[in-house]
């Protein structure tokens, strides 16, 4: 189950950051992340059901994917019902602290796992800082970085559980760092040549959204998770 929703939050962070970069609409990825997260959600209830009798590391994992799913469908409710997004950002900043905590925990086992985890939490970050903190300049870096780094900490990951070939040396874990950080530099220049050189669609700025007919529309849509 853990691997399956995996495969989602990869398709969902793909999805979000495309809206951030003004590829789909707002209000498509809004539906998909609530499909996205909500599968997420009734998933890792199942999954908590079924290990409620074993080892309290099983919840650990279990626990990413109740924050994945959260977020998810928040987003997804921000964008539809025109909340404003602060509180989507407040929520990605505490989810991005937790990611932090169990990239920690996971080190030890998983070392995969935990520099996953880092990134997520970065992406939750990045989030609120965008959101919650009202820097709007970040809009460009932050779809790129959900698009650039979706796929390899997702969906590569996710097959590789799936076929039993989760891998659990140090030297894996180390080059995928490496590589995440790489698509994270690649992100950030290109967050700045967009703002620099081709301004964002005007949907993707402060102010309303063709797309709805209030202020902070714009602002909804994250990623992360």
């Amino acid at each position: 189950m853990i691997y399956l929703c995996l495969l989602l939050s990869g398709a969902a962070l793909l999805v979000n950051g495309l809206a951030l970069l003004g590829r789909i609409s707002l209000r498509d990825s809004a539906v998909f992340s609530i499909l996205a997260g909500s599968t997420q959600l009734a998933l890792g209830l199942t999954y908590a059901g079924l290990i409620a009798s074993l080892s309290p590391q099983l919840f650990l994992d279990a626990s990413g994917l109740f924050l994945f799913g959260l977020t998810y469908v928040y987003i997804g409710l921000d964008v539809l019902l025109s909340l404003g997004s602060k509180g989507v950002g407040w929520f990605s900043g505490l989810v991005g602290g937790l990611g932090v905590i169990l990239a920690i925990a996971s080190f030890p086992g998983d070392p995969l796992l935990g520099v996953l985890w880092l990134c997520w939490a970065f992406l939750w970050m990045l989030s609120y800082v965008r959101t919650a903190l009202g820097r709007e300049g970040l809009t460009a870096f932050n779809g790129w970085s959900l698009v650039l780094t979706s796929q390899i900490t997702t969906t590569i990951p996710a097959f590789m559980g799936l076929l039993g070939s989760w891998p659990t040396d140090w030297r894996v874990a180390a080059g995928t760092a490496a590589v995440v950080s790489l698509l994270l530099a690649v992100s950030a220049y290109l967050g700045r040549v967009k703002r620099r050189g081709h301004p964002l669609p005007t949907h993707l700025l402060p102010g309303p959204c063709p797309s709805f007919s209030k202020p902070g529309d714009a602002k909804a849509l994250d990623s992360l998770r």
